[in-house]
């Protein structure tokens, strides 16, 4: 896994890095999508699964909190939780190359946290065809060794 990021260490303007299995994240693309549209969005992994499961209830009791305050969909929590964001995040990169990265995070964001389901092929797939994306044109992706470096690239990105 890659280094820690946040989204309060980014300045008004800069991208917006994320990782689809971050609760953290989702409450944040959630108030971005509103507030700042055209902030750049940029998959990447993160430490996420090691803070999710050392930070347990704590975790749990903010993200919820920052649900109701927002208004979302009632938080309903992954099983398994922290789930393995691989898939997605690939499917992200794919549909930043595509120009659907917000729509389909979104949809991965919600399909995760509102959901409650973990971000597995078919979830991915699901949260794909919610902004046409070609099913098989996102297992292809899924499986391409460019997808999988431009992550990388991305990843590095944000914790550079």
């Amino acid at each position: 896994m890659a280094g820690s990021f946040t989204v309060s260490q980014h300045a008004p303007g800069a991208p917006f890095f994320f990782d689809l299995g971050d609760p953290r994240a989702y409450v944040a693309a959630e108030r971005l999508v509103a507030t700042d549209p055209s902030r750049e969005w940029v998959p990447a992994r993160s430490d996420v699964v090691l803070r999710c499961a050392h930070e347990g209830e704590a975790l749990r009791e903010d993200v919820a909190r920052e649900v109701r305050t927002l208004g979302l969909q009632p938080l309903r929590w992954p099983d398994p939780f922290p789930f393995d964001s691989e898939p997605a995040l690939l499917a992200a990169t794919y549909a930043k190359s595509i120009g659907r990265v917000v729509a389909f995070s979104l949809a991965a964001f919600r399909q995760a946290f509102a959901g409650g389901h973990a971000l597995d092929e078919t979830h991915v797939l699901i949260a794909a065809s919610a902004c046409e994306m070609h099913p098989r044109a996102v297992l292809k992706a899924l499986e391409s060794r460019r997808v999988r470096e431009q992550l990388d690239a991305f990843t590095a990105r944000a914790t550079a």
